[in-house]
């Protein structure tokens, strides 16, 4: 089976058309293949789909094994893909997701792809009911392991949390904790992040199904987000990711998030099923 590997601001992923080859058992292949000592190595797999209400669809795997609904980071290597390889026709194109239909641009330079920018809907600041072990600090705020999160939901669940360095801080040990939490039935993603100035952000995010990571689309979108409701941040904003740069914008008007960052490509191969 051919597969592509690719990575947006660092975040690999194992790239599939199965418009052209089908995966029987994409949960058993993203583990198998995810493996960075035995296998190829990645974040997890991409299944790039036929679709009968988008141009295409994204179905995304972490290497656990487990389906997550959503990636901006993998929605704009598919974005790069499919214009590369004709699997759509025009620069502007709609992407069937978990967490719905994703709409993409495709920027060029000397006619090579240089950016994608994905529209990634309206965000909700999440609220739930409080327990004797977390207790809402404010709307949309829980208080777990002595730290403020901030729930988000991207069409994937997220917990962002505000810290003063977010490179000495404790990701891998508090990440596990709160991805883990009975507060989270289906597992969270952990964002922690440090404010530069009311423009700049800088992040680093645990996901679900995977560990630390060098980014995550979503979460960047969600820290975005969580930042400018607390009146941090302006709409309009550069998050620095381990794996470089993301540029994320709350549009006051439509109330949907947009992220735009890089797509490229690492390598290409076979692998025997």
């Amino acid at each position: 089976m051919a597969f592509t590997k690719m990575q947006g601001t660092g975040n690999d992923y194992i790239y599939i058309d199965a418009c052209r080859c089908p995966v029987a058992e994409p949960e058993s292949l993203a583990k198998r293949l995810s493996d960075r000592h035995f296998s190829v190595g990645a974040d997890g797999l991409v299944l790039i789909l036929p679709s009968d209400k988008a141009d295409l669809r994204m179905r995304m795997f972490n290497a656990d094994g487990s389906e997550a609904q959503m990636c901006g980071n993998a929605a704009r290597c598919v974005a790069r893909y499919a214009v590369d390889h004709g699997l759509v026709e025009n620069d502007d194109f709609t992407l069937e997701t978990m967490a719905g239909i994703k709409h993409l641009h495709v920027s060029r330079s000397n006619g090579i792809v240089s950016s994608v920018r994905v529209d990634m809907g309206e965000p909700v600041i999440k609220t739930m009911d409080s327990t004797a072990d977390c207790l809402l600090a404010q709307s949309g705020v829980v208080r777990l392991f002595a730290h403020d999160f901030t729930l988000v939901d991207m069409g994937n669940p997220h917990a962002v949390c505000f810290v003063k360095d977010v490179e000495s801080f404790p990701v891998h040990t508090l990440g596990a904790q709160v991805e883990n939490h009975p507060l989270f039935p289906l597992r969270t993603n952990v964002e922690f992040v440090e404010l530069v100035d009311s423009e700049h952000l800088c992040m680093r995010v645990w996901e679900r199904g995977t560990g630390e990571t060098l980014a995550c689309g979503t979460g960047a979108c969600a820290s975005a987000v969580a930042a400018i409701s607390k009146g941090m941040a302006q709409r309009n904003l550069s998050l620095r990711v381990l794996g470089g740069e993301l540029q994320v914008c709350w549009d006051s008007q439509t109330h949907h998030v947009f992220l735009q960052g890089p797509a490229n490509y690492c390598f290409e191969g076979t692998v025997q099923l």
